[in-house]
């Protein structure tokens, strides 16, 4: 199947009033886990490469085509997203490098000079059809200038979108990065309102820490697109633990990669039921 565009993945989802989930690949074992799992569940899925998964393996290209070629190889429509990205340069090495979307990170700014500096990364990949993700209020878990308890103000948010043109905007509604617990509180009465302030996909990010139903409700509030990493970590390192503790005297990675990939590819394939459930 070719690759899908993440605008047309999205703007299905949103129409239908359902969720897409969007999982972070750290590697190839992953990125195969993931379509594997959405083949499962024949539902479409985002795979999300992070400005910190770029910085580990030394560079965005590498991982990068190994994506996009599971992608092209998938049964499913599969879409292929740079995370997180607060270098400029490196959006352009992505939508050089054929990625249909990228969300770049300006939220650590003061609010003008995110505006500014989203609204350069806008024009540059619109010119070349590459759909824009952009973050507004800070999102718990990034370090220092993510403060707790900030959340997205709707009035904000309009102006934001409509200063920048971007095509979806990540909003701070009570998730945090890297939760390792699934108890996060968040604000479905602010997801209305932000739903109904701007015409925009909503991003939920920290997804890890929202429970099921959670999920599901934030999806009914107004959300649409839903990023899970710190969750898919887990089932990989958990089943990688479980098979060393069983084998002692393996070594051959490919013996504990295989099911730390099974592993992700069921919590996938659930997770994405959860978010589209027809």
């Amino acid at each position: 199947m070719p690759l899908t565009p993440t605008d047309e993945i999205v703007r299905r989802a949103r129409a239908a009033g359902v969720g897409v989930g969007a999982f972070n690949v750290l590697q190839l074992e992953h990125a195969q886990a993931i379509v594997a799992g959405a083949e499962a569940a024949d539902r479409p899925v985002v795979l999300q490469i992070s400005e910190n998964t770029v910085r580990y393996h030394g560079a965005l290209e590498p991982v990068a085509l190994a994506s996009l070629a599971v992608a092209r190889a998938a049964k499913v429509p599969v879409a292929v997203h740079l995370d997180h990205a607060e270098n400029p340069d490196l959006v352009r090495e992505a939508v050089a490098l054929g990625l249909g979307s990228v969300m770049f990170d300006a939220s650590k700014l003061p609010y003008a000079e995110n505006v500014a500096a989203t609204r350069e990364v806008v024009e540059h990949c619109h010119q070349h059809g590459v759909w824009v993700e952009a973050e507004l209020g800070e999102i718990g878990g990034k370090g220092g200038a993510h403060t707790p308890g900030v959340r997205t103000d709707p009035e904000e948010a309009l102006a934001f979108v409509t200063a920048t043109g971007v095509d979806a905007l990540a909003v701070a509604v009570g998730s945090a990065h890297q939760m390792v617990t699934r108890d996060a509180v968040l604000d479905f009465e602010l997801i209305a309102r932000l739903r109904e302030a701007v015409d925009t996909p909503l991003v939920l990010h920290g997804s890890s820490g929202v429970s099921d139903a959670d999920l599901a409700a934030a999806i009914a509030a107004g959300m649409t697109k839903v990023n899970v990493s710190t969750h898919l970590n887990k089932a990989f390192t958990q089943a990688i633990r479980t098979h060393l503790a069983e084998h002692p005297n393996a070594f051959d990675p490919r013996h504990y990669l295989t099911p730390a990939r099974t592993a992700v590819a069921q919590e996938v394939s659930h997770l994405l039921t959860v978010l589209s459930p027809s």
